[in-house]
C-alpha cells in the first residue's frame, strides 16, 4: 500500500481552519452568528478545493462508451493480448528504478481491476552503465513470449515463460518506443530503426559492406528489418548484418522517406506511420503505398492496431491526445479525444479498443454502446 505525506496545500488548509475556529470562540451574539455563517462558507469552499476530483474521461462520438478496466497501474505505456486473451501491460513503475514492469490481467474477470493488488514482474536495469527503459512491446500468441524494445535505445529483448530475459537483437541505431516493433501474420518480428550519419556514430557496431551505401550517401531515414524469432540461430541477432526490407534501394537524387515511427501488421501487409502523420501500407510485393494522411501535429510515442476488417487505429501520443480510425478505403475518423497521455492500444476479438492512459495510471476500454 502506498502512503503519501499530506501536501503543503492540505496542511495550509488545516491551519487556516484552526485559526478560524479560534476566532469564533472569542466572538459572541450576532457577531458570532455572522462569523459562523462566514466560517461555513469558508469550510464548504475548502472542502470543494481539497476533495478528490473525478478524472477527466475520454471524449468519444455518439454510439461509443468509455469505461475504466484497470486502475492504479503506474505509468502504463504499452498493451498487448496474449494467446489466452489476457491483457498484457508494460509499465514504467512508480519510482523509475527498473527498466520496466509487466502486468497481466484476465479479461474474463470482473472489471475494473485495481493493479495495486495484483502481482507484477519487475525487469531490473541491465548491469551496465546504460540504464535504458523499455518502451515497446509485442507478444507471441503461440508461445506467450514477450518482445521488449529499448526506448531510444538499440536493443530488443525476449522474456520467456520462465521470466528469463535474453537479448534478442542488437546493433540498431535508434529504436523508439510505441509501436516500433510488431509481429507479422507469420510470427516474424518487424522493427523500425532510424539511420543517419549521427546515429551511425552511436551504434554498437560499424555498418557492414552490404549497408555501407547508407553512410556513403549520407542517408537519413527509416530502416525496417524483419527476423524470424523462431529460427534456430545463435542469439543475439545483429540488426546491422540483416538485409533491410525498407529501403531496399534508393534511386539517385530522390528524397528519403519521412521518419517512420510505428508499424503494425494488417493481414499480409505492414502499415507504417510517419512522424508527420502519413500512413503507408506495404504489401507482399514490397511496394510502399500511401494509405491516408492524418491531421497535422507532432506524432510522438505513437501506437498502431489493425482491425479484422482491414481498418487501422492510430493513437497519436501525448502531443496529439487523440485516436483515429482509418478505413480500408483510406477515410479518417475520430475515435477518441482529450485522452490523458495515451500510449499503447490493442483491439480484442469483439472490436473493443483498450487504451493505456499513462498520465492517469489506468487502462480504459472503448466499445460500442449496447
Amino acid at each position: 500500500m502506498n502512503c503519501r505525506a499530506p501536501s503543503r496545500s492540505a496542511l495550509s488548509g488545516h491551519a487556516e481552519a484552526s485559526r478560524a475556529s479560534s476566532l469564533l470562540s472569542r466572538r459572541g451574539g450576532g457577531t458570532t452568528r455572522a462569523a459562523w455563517a462566514w466560517w461555513l462558507v469558508l469550510a464548504s469552499t475548502g472542502a470543494l478545493l481539497m476533495a478528490p476530483r473525478p478524472a477527466p474521461g475520454a471524449d468519444v462520438p455518439a454510439g461509443l462508451r468509455v469505461e475504466v478496466v484497470v486502475s492504479g497501474v503506474p505509468r502504463p505505456v504499452q498493451l498487448a493480448l496474449d494467446g489466452h486473451g489476457a491483457l498484457v501491460v508494460l509499465s514504467q513503475g512508480w519510482r523509475g528504478d527498473a527498466a520496466g514492469e509487466i502486468y497481466r490481467f484476465d479479461r474474463r474477470a470482473s472489471f475494473p481491476v485495481d493493479a495495486s493488488r495484483t502481482p507484477r514482474i519487475v525487469i531490473p536495469f541491465a548491469d551496465e552503465p546504460r540504464k535504458t527503459v523499455l518502451g515497446s512491446l509485442a507478444v507471441d500468441p503461440e508461445t506467450g513470449e514477450l518482445f521488449l524494445g529499448e526506448e531510444n535505445g538499440n536493443r530488443i529483448y525476449r522474456l520467456g515463460a520462465a521470466h528469463r530475459l535474453e537479448t534478442l537483437v542488437v546493433g540498431l541505431n535508434h529504436l523508439l518506443g510505441g509501436s516500433s516493433i510488431a509481429l507479422d501474420r507469420h510470427g516474424r518480428l518487424v522493427f523500425v530503426d532510424y539511420a543517419s550519419p549521427e546515429m551511425h556514430l552511436r551504434s554498437e557496431a560499424p555498418l557492414p559492406p552490404s549497408l555501407s551505401w547508407l553512410t556513403e550517401e549520407g542517408y537519413r531515414g527509416p530502416t525496417v528489418f524483419r527476423v524470424d524469432v523462431r529460427e534456430d540461430r545463435p542469439l543475439p541477432r545483429r540488426a546491422d548484418l540483416l538485409q533491410s526490407i525498407l529501403p531496399q534501394h534508393r534511386a539517385q537524387g530522390t528524397e528519403p522517406l519521412w521518419r517512420l515511427i510505428a508499424v503494425t501488421s494488417a493481414g499480409e501487409d505492414l502499415v507504417f506511420l510517419s512522424a508527420i502523420g502519413e500512413v503507408f501500407r506495404v504489401g507482399p510485393d514490397g511496394a510502399l503505398r500511401s494509405m491516408a494522411r492524418l491531421p497535422s501535429g507532432h506524432y510522438h510515442r505513437t501506437n498502431l492496431a489493425a482491425g479484422r476488417d482491414g481498418s487501422v487505429y492510430v493513437c497519436g501520443g501525448f502531443h496529439i491526445r487523440q485516436i483515429y480510425r482509418i478505413s480500408p478505403a483510406g477515410s479518417v475518423s475520430l475515435v477518441a479525444a482529450e485522452l490523458g497521455d495515451p500510449g499503447g492500444i490493442v483491439l480484442d476479438e469483439g472490436g473493443a479498443l483498450y487504451v493505456a492512459e499513462t498520465a492517469l495510471h489506468r487502462i480504459i476500454r472503448i466499445a460500442p454502446t449496447p
